[in-house]
């Protein structure tokens, strides 16, 4: 009898220590979608940020929400059929596409006063109010979007689309990086800054872009500034960013083994923080 009740309390003593388990909801764009369908980064990515937080905090199991090209007025339009959960966090990272497609970003009294689907930041409102009637007492939290250099989809090289460098329908991206922020602060949020904070700049994405000297017609490495304004032809030029070109990212945009990394570091450390 003794033994059975000295076997039990060690059974006790280390059942009470095991960690209770955080479910995390990540949403997002295919920066996010991409966690889980690496074959699509042509296995140039091993592990996605979402992996990346797991491996870190082992307690918390995620649900991934990224959707491939959307943007965030996208996400709120569909917010009631995305069939979102109740979990203890919830991380937003959009925004990207909001920009490159010019739409409007709009201002903190957008959010503020529930205008809609008009801007970007009507779009986070109405997010927003779906994360709290799933449950008012989560984590929320918010990231900014990547600085990005010129991005050549891997597959289709007709898909790609200039850096954050130029304007986009006379908006920055930095604007919609400052309006996250803004959101932030208003609803007292965390908010993991990857524009001014992670170190992943224009200049450091890729190592460098591979496409013909206008002068020579001979492929020539260029680092940024130096390829802005040479032309790449889809159809007939080399993909310009071969493996050695990778650095935060393997395609201009979407973040590398190394990019994830830095996301899943500084996420981590907000998902932690009271």
């Amino acid at each position: 009898m003794k033994i059975k009740l000295i076997l039990a309390s060690i059974l006790l003593c280390f059942t009470s220590f095991k960690p209770v388990e955080t479910t995390w909801t990540a949403i997002g764009d295919s920066i996010t979608y991409l966690n889980d369908h690496l074959d699509e980064t042509g296995n140039r990515v091993t592990k996605g940020y979402l992996t990346g937080v797991v491996e870190q905090l082992p307690n918390i199991k995620y649900i991934n929400q990224g959707h491939n090209g959307w943007t965030a007025i996208g996400i709120a339009k569909e917010i009631d059929n995305l069939g979102l959960k109740k979990t203890d966090v919830y991380s937003v990272l959009l925004g990207t596409n909001d920009w490159w497609a010019g739409l409007p970003l709009g201002n903190l009294d957008d959010y503020k006063n529930n205008t809609g689907l008009n801007t970007v930041c009507g779009a986070y409102r109405i997010i927003i109010n779906k994360i709290r009637s799933l449950n008012p007492d989560a984590k929320v939290i918010l990231i900014t979007p990547l600085q990005r250099g010129d991005f050549i989809y891997i597959a289709d090289s007709h898909n790609n689309a200039t850096g954050s460098y130029n304007p986009k329908n006379g908006q920055e991206l930095s604007q919609f990086a400052a309006a996250m922020k803004e959101i932030g602060s208003y609803e007292h949020f965390k908010v993991v800054d990857l524009y001014n904070k992670s170190g992943i700049r224009i200049s450091n994405v890729v190592e460098f872009k591979r496409l013909k000297d206008p002068l020579t017609g001979n492929y020539k490495n260029y680092k940024y500034p130096d390829y802005k304004g040479i032309t790449f032809n889809p159809s007939t030029d080399e993909y310009p960013y071969p493996p050695e070109a990778i650095n935060y990212t393997y395609d201009g945009l979407h973040p590398s083994d190394k990019g994830n990394k830095k996301i899943a570091d500084m996420l981590s450390k907000k998902i932690m923080e009271n």
